[in-house]
């Protein structure tokens, strides 16, 4: 048993301690003995007591020493109070120099250790005359002088907010963008250049809220600069952040809305670059950013791959991907705003809810089928008691148990049986697995329709009734199925999935369908139920056996959050890296699908995340030629750099472009016309003397394409790989498919055009604009194949008999803008899909040879086409079927509706 070391009664003492190294040191030679050399990251020492034991006496405890070294350091004390070496507890000093070094923190007494890391860095230096003073009181400057550590911050208001000196908060938060100065000795808070590990905390009135910490690097605050964290009251929350510039200034945001708070802490601990590298990759990885069948080192090296490219640094690329990572938490915040403001405003009464089941003309039931395999007793009983509070009266619960060995799962299920006739329980002999466990629970099921329920998940109070509305409301329904979100064990809904309606090559590229989902009883019979051998992605597999027997129209998408899928460790939940087992599944059910039901050569493999696929289709042989119409005016530097992209860079060699010329003039022009037509049979150069009508321009070209194929590509576009128009061509040959877009980036690599999402803005606007070019997007939709309502015309393909069967584009009422969008909509007007691909990919500067829209005539032109738009296709413009009506109209970011 260690003794506990009193402290004299005098108000201070001091004792003299000994090091003793623990990790990453080595004696160096010097005179006096003292010398050390780094030989990591995270060099370590012991600070030795005198006698051993603990140091009881409460106060303040200043660790002193001498210290020489020739370069600039960071060092840390982490105090042991008998749990361990925290980061909670760490004191840091930045050392710039030799001399005397003081780092000073509290102890409420029992103080078991201490531990010294001396550098971040490798580097020589010498220690000597450590001692540990005490006293009972620190002196107010020895406090507002920083050396009680990193911690000690002042905070100032700026905007919005002002003292509490009622209650138990400190502040009062008066508007929606409250902003506080952050300070020490009543100056700026500066911090050097590199990584950072940030805590934070803060007691609200409510429960949740969200805070940003904004860093001046010299330019001011903004946008760029900021770490957003969503903060519950009294809970510390921690992340790392990377200052390539350092900060000059911080401003703190506590949250944004009014209310009371009080915060608790915020600090900045300098990070060794090799510690935090690490900690990031590892959070990459567990949140399932990146295939979870990397390792932490080939995922640094197809970062710092990635970030050379791009011309950064890997820590800014690191820090990018680590910061993004966490969006989704952010985005919960908005969502708990949601489910008060929005999503309540919509739910029924119970009295208007009855009212409304009265009136159904069909009251179908609805078998609603549990797998059971040793769950939580408390999570069991919380799934099931959500199927018994349905507001629709018409359910039967169907629960199949896969020999579970846990003994209250008997227990609950014949206890839950007992309570209710429509709950049937079947106890299977052996463990069989999910599909066969849910194929017993299918076997008990008697309604017309059924639905699949994990035995730890949630149906939302309504659910049922929904469906049972949609199938009044669709007669024809086979397949329906809704939003879903993620419930934590403590109950807190997050993560809200806001789907797309039926998109079948999004279902191709990861199974969008998920939760919740309901199938005609009949049909699941039709195609025997589930199957063995895919377990983990058995309800996606179920779901493509059943496509062959539906048609678009019988799959039914109702936009309300009706299931609740619960995150804990180690389920898909929680992330779905955890499961690497349920992507090779999924791979599997999906390849046999195309196997029996799509033409040879469509490939099938792994997508670029988690439980993603890459579907690739083959070209037709003969290859079609494709007729690239590139409308121009002068601008020569623009347009070699896209024609000889085009001709240096692409794979497909089957092409020929059209350069439609609308009145250049310039002879350096001129002279690439004469030249690039002389160099390459494949390019020809037309006359368009008219004025500008990018509808009539198009139009001609097509008129003199000699393709089956059209493409209309902007004259400002560049190449990136070699397979953009492979990727393009495999996919407008389908006979189901009308355009065919690609993925554009702006030259600094961020987003252009992910796709059109129609109503934003008004008209139309462009998905994910300015994301980051490796950003996955709202639920990896960035990068991943899938229908979309509309393209852009910078980058299209179109069959030239679909071009011609549709009247091509309207060179009467929109002669520059939406023609694309418009042009789109009636292709998707004639039955066929519209298609977006990431894996054809180019860079596009908007509009640069055009100009901007700036003059009354333009503005004027642009009035009349924005009002045409409205009139021909206004209600289609207000229900993109490829974009949820919970998201947000205003932006083009996918974030959630506030109305």
């Amino acid at each position: 048993m260690k003794r506990a070391i009193r402290k004299p009664s005098a108000a201070s003492a001091e004792v003299v301690c000994q090091l003793t190294p623990l990790q990453g040191l080595a004696e160096a030679s010097s005179e006096s003995g003292d010398g050390w050399v780094c030989r990591n990251d995270d060099p370590q020492f012991k600070v030795n007591f005198p006698r051993g034991g603990t140091l009881a006496q409460p106060g303040w405890l200043r660790l002193e020493y001498d210290f020489v070294c020739d370069e600039p350091t960071v060092h840390q004390l982490y105090p042991d109070f008998g749990q361990g070496y925290t980061p909670e507890t760490v004191v840091t000093r930045n050392v710039e120099h030799s001399g005397s070094v003081q780092l000073i923190f509290h102890s409420q007494g029992g103080l078991a250790g201490v531990r010294l890391d001396p550098a971040m860095h490798q580097v020589r230096f010498a220690i000597r005359n450590v001692r540990l003073r005490w006293s009972q009181h620190l002196s107010a400057a020895a406090q507002e002088s920083g050396d009680a550590g990193l911690d000690e911050y002042a905070f100032q208001p700026l905007k919005e907010v002002r003292g509490e000196a009622e209650g138990d908060f400190e502040w009062q938060s008066l508007g929606t963008d409250p902003c506080l100065r952050v300070v020490r000795a009543g100056r700026d808070v500066a911090l050097k250049a590199g990584w950072y590990r940030c805590s934070v905390n803060v007691a609200y009135e409510r429960e949740r809220q969200l805070a940003k910490v904004y860093f001046d690097p010299g330019s001011g605050f903004s946008e760029r600069d900021v770490v957003a964290l969503v903060l519950s009251s009294g809970e510390p929350t921690e992340r790392l952040v990377y200052l390539p510039q350092g900060s000059r200034a911080l401003r703190f945001d506590p949250q944004e809305r009014k209310g009371r708070f009080r915060i608790e802490k915020l600090s900045f601990i300098p990070m060794a670059a090799r510690l935090a590298i690490s900690e990031c990759l590892e959070r990459l990885l567990e949140a399932g950013e990146v295939s979870g069948s990397l390792s932490p080192d080939a995922l640094q090296a197809e970062l710092a791959s990635s970030a050379a490219a791009q011309g950064i640094s890997l820590a800014e690329l690191l820090n990018r991907r680590y910061q993004e990572s966490f969006a989704e938490p952010t985005r919960s915040l908005d969502y708990d705003n949601w489910i008060e403001e929005v999503e309540a405003s919509f739910l029924p009464s119970p009295e208007e809810m009855a009212a409304r089941l009265r009136a159904l003309e069909k009251r179908p039931v609805i078998s609603v089928i549990v797998p059971v395999y040793n769950p939580d007793e408390a999570l069991l009983r919380a799934c099931l008691d959500s199927v018994k509070r349905q507001s629709y009266p018409h359910w039967q619960l169907c629960i199949a148990d896969d020999a579970s060995p846990a003994p209250h799962v008997r227990t609950v299920l014949e206890a839950y049986r007992q309570q209710d006739s429509r709950i049937k329980v079947a106890f299977r002999g052996e463990n069989g697995h999910i599909s066969a466990a849910s194929n017993s629970a299918l076997a008990l099921a008697e309604g017309d329709f059924v639905t699949l329920l994990d035995h730890d998940d949630l149906l939302a109070e309504h659910a049922l009734a929904f469906v049972a509305v949609a199938v009044n409301e669709h007669p024809e329904a086979s397949i329906i199925y809704s939003d879903e979100d993620k419930v934590d064990e403590a109950g807190q809904r997050f993560d809200p999935h806001f789907k797309s309606d039926w998109n079948p090559d999004l279902l191709y590229s990861h199974n969008y369908v998920s939760h919740l989902g309901v199938y005609r009883r009949d049909l699941l019979d039709r195609v025997g139920g589930f199957r063995q051998g895919v377990e983990g992605s058995q309800d996606y597999d179920l779901l493509l056996r059943c496509l062959p027997y539906v048609d678009h129209r019988q799959v039914v998408h109702i936009p309300r959050v009706l299931y609740h899928w619960r995150s804990v460790m180690g389920s898909t939940a929680m992330s779905s890296s955890q499961k690497d087992y349920t992507w090779a599944a999924g791979l599997k059910a999906l390849k046999e699908y195309f196997a029996r039901h799509q033409p040879e050569g469509v490939v099938v493999g792994k997508g670029p995340v988690a439980n993603t696929y890459r579907v690739t289709w083959p070209v037709p042989a003969p290859a079609p030629l494709v007729s690239l119409l590139m409308p121009t005016r002068d601008r020569r530097d623009l347009l070699e750099v896209a024609v000889r992209s085009i001709l240096e860079r692409t794979a497909y060699q089957n092409y020929e472009i059209l350069i439609l010329d609308n009145g250049s003039e310039l002879e350096e022009t001129l002279a690439f016309f004469d030249r690039i037509q002389a160099e390459d049979p494949r390019v020809r150069v037309l006359r368009y003397d008219y004025p500008f009508n990018y509808s009539a321009i198009n139009n001609f070209g097509v008129h003199h394409a000699r393709g089956s194929t059209i493409g209309l590509i902007n004259n400002d576009v560049e190449v990136i790989e070699g397979d953009w128009l492979d990727e393009m061509v495999g996919h407008v040959c389908r006979d189901d498919i009308g355009c065919v877009g690609a993925k554009l980036y702006y030259s600094n690599d961020t987003i252009q055009h992910a796709g059109v999402i129609l109503g934003l803005g008004g008209v139309a606007g462009h998905s994910h604009k300015h994301f980051a070019r490796d950003h996955s997007g709202y639920f990896h939709r960035l990068l991943l194949t899938q229908n979309l309502s509309a393209v852009t015309a910078a980058c299209l393909l179109v069959r030239r008999s679909v071009y011609e069967r549709v009247g091509g584009l309207d060179e009467e009422n929109l002669r520059v803008a939406f023609n694309d969008v418009d042009f789109c909509m009636k292709v998707a007007d004639a039955g066929l899909r519209n298609l977006w691909t990431p894996f054809a990919a180019l860079y596009h500067h908007e509009s640069v040879s055009r100009g901007k829209e700036d003059s009354p005539e333009k503005i004027q032109r642009f009035s009349r086409e924005i009002e045409y738009m409205r009139e021909r296709w206004g209600e289609v413009l207000d229900h993109d079927p490829f974009y949820s009506p919970n998201l947000t109209r205003d932006y083009e970011d996918f974030s959630i509706s506030s109305r």
